[in-house]
């Protein structure tokens, strides 16, 4: 099962590589005049999916950083975001599913419940008020991240070691996971969420990073591939991204990989915090702007 699981993110991603490839060609003059600096989106690609590795997200870094340069015409930021990160999360997912063992079925389950709720989400989130889901799930997060930190000082039970979910714990994981991907769809990622759902369930938080990149690889590249169809992204960007955020991958991943269990619930702790911090910053910042 993870042998075709791996066989598939390799045709979907190299579909999508060479479609990519081939219109950046198309265009190349045209691409390398696009506003950056070669050496700052070489850099930035590394730095940026260095951390996107650990959980912290792309989407939100690169937007604060390309519109604070004027890199792109807001019209193809969506498009960018999506193209940018498409090969690097397809070697995220290569390198985590290969390297960190999960039961498979659990795997396979979580990872198809994720892109269920993706494919879904869309018919339900787009009704319900986006800042009242925000605002319950940066609640969650940030207590998630006390019981992580209170399970590190001893305060409460500390996260398992477990490698596979069954009986109730795996439905009840599928059921959050499916909420998780449909959440996407109104920009909340499920990154941080997942992470704290691994934890909680007793699953040794390495889990997490197989899952969240198996997920994600899948969906990335299908949406990706239409920007690029409608030319509506930033080719210089992405291909700087595409090349050098391998770069910053793999040494997180060789990271991820050297650290114990106890370090993980540190990084799965400030990841979780971090995430349900930005949903509050968005919530307020959406809030002025609609009083403006």
């Amino acid at each position: 099962m993870v042998k075709v699981l791996l066989l598939l993110i390799v045709v979907v991603n190299g579909l999508y590589a060479f479609r990519f490839f081939k219109d950046f060609m198309r265009h190349k003059k045209e691409a390398m005049a696009e506003p950056g600096n070669n050496i700052f989106l070489a850099i930035w690609g590394a730095v940026v999916f260095f951390l996107s590795t650990f959980g912290i997200s792309d989407f939100a870094l690169s937007t604060v950083v390309y519109r604070a340069r004027k890199l792109l015409d807001d019209k193809k930021l969506p498009g960018t975001l999506n193209t940018q990160c498409a090969i690097p999360v397809a070697v995220m997912a290569l390198s985590y599913v290969s390297a960190i063992y999960v039961d498979p079925t659990t795997l396979i389950l979580l990872i198809v419940s994720q892109m269920i709720g993706a494919y879904l989400g869309p018919r339900f989130v787009v009704r319900m008020p986006v800042n009242r889901i925000r605002i319950f799930m940066g609640i969650g997060l940030i207590l998630a991240a006390f019981f992580v930190v209170a399970g590190k000082f001893g305060l409460m039970p500390s996260g398992g070691e477990a490698t596979g979910l069954s009986g109730w714990k795996l439905v009840l994981g599928m059921v959050l996971l499916l909420i998780y991907g449909a959440l996407n769809n109104v920009g909340i990622g499920a990154y941080a969420p997942t992470m704290a759902t691994v934890y909680a369930l007793g699953l040794n938080p390495a889990i997490a990073f197989p899952v969240m990149m198996g997920a994600c690889t899948f969906s990335v590249p299908i949406g990706a591939m239409e920007f690029v169809r409608l030319g509506q992204y930033g080719r210089k960007i992405t291909l700087f991204s595409s090349v050098f955020g391998i770069l910053g991958v793999l040494a997180a991943v060789f990271i991820v990989k050297s650290l114990d269990t106890s370090m993980l619930q540190w990084v799965v702790a400030v990841v979780i915090l971090i995430a349900g911090a930005d949903l509050f910053r968005t919530v307020i910042a959406s809030a002025s702007e609609t009083r403006a």
